[in-house]
This record gives structure tokens, sequence and C-alpha cells, in this order.
């Protein structure tokens, strides 16, 4: 059964019509394929008015939305299901909110690593909500020096609510362990795609985020910290997320904007939990794309110019 955002509503309301033109067809044997064109137009159009006015907080529900699809489903479409998950980073366990392996996309070798959430409750424990511990960006490093080592170019895709913020974990070094990252990504020698495909949220993102090219789909989000915790902080309560979310900036429009992404990639109408396929297609297409044109850039021109880009970010020239 799908589930549907608030604002979705009038979404919910052509969908239920559909189906219970579908059952009367299926018990009556009733000839109502006029009838039923007639609502995919008004669902089509229904769509269209929901997702062309999102506000910046809508489009945080859409990006949490249950139904939206995960990093696997994503690595198994761009790897035409060759990929093969590897475990461990080799001193403390294998981390399982953080997923990677090597696949074929296109018929070159890739290293692909991202941030899994669960598609269910029990999964979603498993998962641990899509935050990883040390280890599980202590693994992610070690896959992107492998596929350094072996020269094959890595692509991420970013979907957390951020590192998990235990005290477990800060005892096993989390902020050293993204801190890590972000120095050795900085460096890496072969090309880096990062795709943010749902939540982008603070360092937990970042850990995985630095790369030649960092593109966002249309309805997921980029920032220090939700707009829930923001407003916590700021008014003493959660009531005040909207605001937040309007004031941080952090849709995919707004961070392109700003220079702090290179691309924005559109969503099936209706957002990519609407047509799982449509939206892993255009993911893939997007990265095929810029990875074509990464692969030809002299190893050492490309780090220079994946550092500058970071470094040009939040400086002002005055006058």
């Amino acid at each position: 059964m799908s589930t549907y955002l608030e604002f979705e509503s009038p979404i919910q309301a052509v969908v239920e019509q559909i189906e219970k033109l579908d059952q009367v067809a299926a018990e009556g044997e009733v000839d109502v394929r006029a009838a039923k064109k007639d609502l995919n137009r008004k669902l089509a159009a229904a769509r269209k008015e929901v997702y062309g006015k999102l506000t910046a907080w809508q489009r945080v529900q859409v990006s949490r939305h249950p139904d939206r699809p995960y990093a696997l489903k994503y690595i198994n479409h761009l790897s035409d299901g060759t990929f093969i998950e590897m475990h461990g980073d080799r001193t403390v366990k294998d981390d399982k909110a953080m997923v990677g392996g090597f696949g074929l996309m296109d018929g070159h070798t890739v290293m692909f690593i991202g941030q899994q959430k669960g598609v269910n409750t029990k999964m979603r424990q498993y998962r641990n909500f899509g935050m990883p511990n040390p280890e599980g960006y202590r693994k992610a490093l070690r896959l992107m020096k492998l596929a350094e080592k072996f020269n094959k170019p890595v692509i991420t895709l970013i979907d957390t609510p951020g590192a998990f913020p235990g005290l477990e974990a800060e005892e096993r070094g989390q902020g050293e362990a993204i801190a890590r990252n972000l120095l050795e990504m900085s460096q890496l020698k072969v090309p880096i795609i990062c795709v943010i495909i749902g939540e982008g949220a603070s360092g937990g993102a970042l850990g995985i985020g630095v790369g030649d090219k960092v593109l966002m789909l249309e309805n997921s989000w980029y920032s220090v910290i939700s707009p829930e915790n923001c407003s916590t902080i700021l008014w003493r309560t959660w009531d005040f997320k909207e605001q937040a979310a309007e004031a941080l900036k952090l849709t995919a429009t707004d961070m392109f904007k700003n220079g702090l992404v290179d691309g924005v990639i559109a969503e099936p109408l209706g957002g990519a939990h609407a047509d799982h396929e449509e939206a892993c297609k255009l993911v893939k297409e997007t990265v095929a794309r810029e990875l074509a044109k990464l692969v030809k850039l002299d190893p050492e021109k490309r780090v220079e110019k994946r550092i500058a880009k970071f470094c040009r970010m939040g400086v002002v020239k005055k006058g």
C-alpha cells in the first residue's frame, strides 16, 4: 500500500478512484478504459499542481518519503545488477548503514558507495536508520583506496539524517573518521561523483560527499543541520521547522544557486517515489554523462580542480 504525505491528498484521491475503477473492471468485466484514461490525465495534472509549488519543508518531507528508492536500489540499477558488495573496515566490524562494492556501469568497473536506509521497521534497525558509525566511514575510505589502486572511478550516494551520534561512536572516533575521509577524498586520484538522493545532513553526508561533481536530486536536501534541530536551537521548539527550512536554503535549487553543488537531477512527476525505474534512469543518465567527461582529465589536474572548487565555497569578495 502506498504512503501519502499530507499535502499529497489531491493525488491520493485520484489514485483511490483509479484503484476502485480497476476493482470494478475486475469484478464485473466492465470496459473502463475511457474512464481510466480520463483519471490518469487527472492524476498527472494533480501531481503537476502539487509538485510544482513545493515549499522547502515539503521537499524535506519528500526526501524522507518511506516509498522513496534508497541507495541499493540506485546501485543495482546503475550497475545493471552486477554489484558485488564488500564488507568491513578491517578494524571493528561491518557497518550496515554504509554499503559499497564494485559493479559494472555500461561495461566499465565502478566503485559504488552509499548510505542505506531500511525499507521496513526491522530493516531500519538493521541499517541503523541510515546513520553510519565510524567504521562505516572507514569502510567507505577502504573501498575508495581500493578503487584508486585499480584506477576505478567512485560514485557515492548520500542519504542520511546524520552520522550516528551515540556515545560509542564518539568513543571510536566519529569526528576523526569523517575528517579523514574529507582529507583523503580531496586527494583521491580517480574521478569521484557524489549524488544526494535523499537527506544530506551535516558531517554524515560530507563524509562521502567530496567529489569532482556533487549532484542533488530535485527533492533532496543538503545542510549542516536539519530544520527540526535548527528550530530547536533557535526557538527551543520544533514548531518553527518550516521557517527554519526556508532560512537554511537547503533545497537543490538553493544549493545550486549558491554554488555549493554542481547540478540538479530532475525527478519523475510526483517525486522519485512515484516511479522508481524512471528515477534510477535519470540518475544513471546524468552520472554516466558526467563520468565520461571526468575520465578524460589528467588525474593531477582533476585533483587540483576538486580542491579549488571546495576552497571557493564560502569565500565572499567585497567591492
